[in-house]
């Protein structure tokens, strides 16, 4: 009996024990339950907070955007308009010529009887009419053709606007004749502006001016000094195809064929300065021979000059001497050495010819300073050796 009761109080214990182990995990999973839906409810708070922060900083960034770019819009139009305030002003002083025009051609046409609509259509015909005819002409113009048609047309529309305006103004205000002159020239004055505009700022340059005007100078002293080339350059251009040959290629073909040399050059001018050269050479030659004699000449001439300002200094051709007033110092005369014999020129002869070729070459005159200096010797050998390779190149040639 005493074993039943206490199995039976052991089991009750256990139920009891049990019953606080199921509330005990049924309270434990409520807690779980309560701090996931917590921890839900914060992940959701927190994901709108960030959302919203997202919201505003995108609006934040819009409204920057649009901030930014009405401010670039701005400083465009600023920029614009400070790097155009002709056209700025060009279209303000259109709107204020056209507007009165218009309304004065109304008040004319009204004022004849004509009804409003119609005297709206009308007075639109007109000034609209010389604008579209404006227009068309700057477009033919920016495509290249011809505009001439489109502002004559333009400008006699615009004149018998300003002819309507003109009389509507000696009626409506007879008093004042003047608003008739205004009037009229309210239909005329915006065309002008306008034609300013557009071909006012095509015109020639003050240096292009005057180029054009050098240029036309050149080719009439072209056409005074060289007629007979300047017909055979008309010719030439004329016997190719269009555009073959510019003015100055032709010119220049044509020169060559009269004179067979290069533009500016003709037989003539190289005999002159062939001749030229040969003189010059002369005197330095005359020079190599009288130098002493020369250079006591020079002084003495140079002393007694009345014109001090005019004689020339030693960097001249001349090389005579100086502006100085100090007589020259003398300088005593060395006594000539004896010069090589003839056996020995003759021997040195042939290599005289050879210097004197090479001196040819380099375009240089036959000279015994130039042939001393090839064969390193005396002047007073040279100049002997100089006249006997002239005696022998005369030979030759003949």
């Amino acid at each position: 009996m005493s074993s039943y009761r206490e199995d039976r109080r052991a089991d009750r214990a256990a139920e009891r024990a049990q019953d606080r182990e199921d509330r005990r995990l049924e309270l434990e999973a409520a807690a779980q339950r309560e701090q996931l839906k917590a921890e839900e409810r914060r992940k959701d708070t927190e994901a709108k907070r960030r959302q919203e922060q997202a919201d505003r900083k995108a609006k934040l960034a819009e409204k920057q955007a649009k901030k930014a770019a009405a401010a670039a819009k701005r400083a465009k139009l600023i920029r614009w308009l400070k790097a155009n305030p002709a056209t700025l002003f060009v279209g303000f002083v259109m709107v204020a010529s056209i507007v009165p025009a218009i309304l004065s051609q109304i008040g004319a046409l009204t004022g004849a009887s004509v009804a409003a609509p119609m005297a709206g259509l009308l007075a639109a015909m007109l000034e609209g009419g010389a604008w579209a005819i404006t227009f068309m002409g700057k477009q033919a113009e920016d495509a290249g053709r011809e505009p001439r048609k489109y502002r004559i047309g333009t400008w006699a529309v615009a004149a018998v606007a300003a002819a309507v305006n003109f009389w509507h103004g000696l009626e409506a205000y007879g008093e004042h004749p003047w608003v008739a002159f205004v009037l009229g020239a309210s239909s005329l004055f915006a065309i002008y502006i306008w034609d300013l505009k557009t071909h006012g700022s095509h015109g020639k340059t003050r240096e292009q001016k005057q180029a054009d005007k050098a240029r036309r100078a050149h080719v009439s002293a072209r056409r005074k000094h060289h007629p007979q080339i300047v017909e055979q350059a008309v010719k030439l251009q004329a016997a190719l195809p269009y555009g073959t040959l510019d003015d100055e290629a032709a010119f220049a073909a044509a020169w060559r064929i009269h004179t067979g040399a290069e533009p500016g050059l003709s037989a003539q001018l190289y005999a002159t300065a062939t001749e030229a050269v040969l003189s010059l050479g002369a005197a330095f030659e005359l020079g190599d021979n009288v130098r002493e004699e020369l250079l006591e000449t020079g002084f003495k001439a140079a002393r007694l000059n009345p014109f001090i300002e005019l004689t020339q200094t030693p960097t001249t051709q001349a090389g005579i001497g100086s502006n100085a007033s100090e007589p020259p110092v003398d300088k005593p005369r060395e006594t000539p050495v004896r010069g090589r014999s003839d056996e020995e020129l003759n021997e040195l002869l042939p290599d005289a010819l050879s210097a004197a070729a090479e001196l040819v070459a380099e375009g240089k005159q036959i000279s015994a300073t130039g042939l001393a200096k090839k064969l390193q010797i005396r002047r007073e050998d040279a100049v002997v050796l100089r006249d006997r390779v002239i005696e022998q190149r005369r030979l030759h040639v003949a």
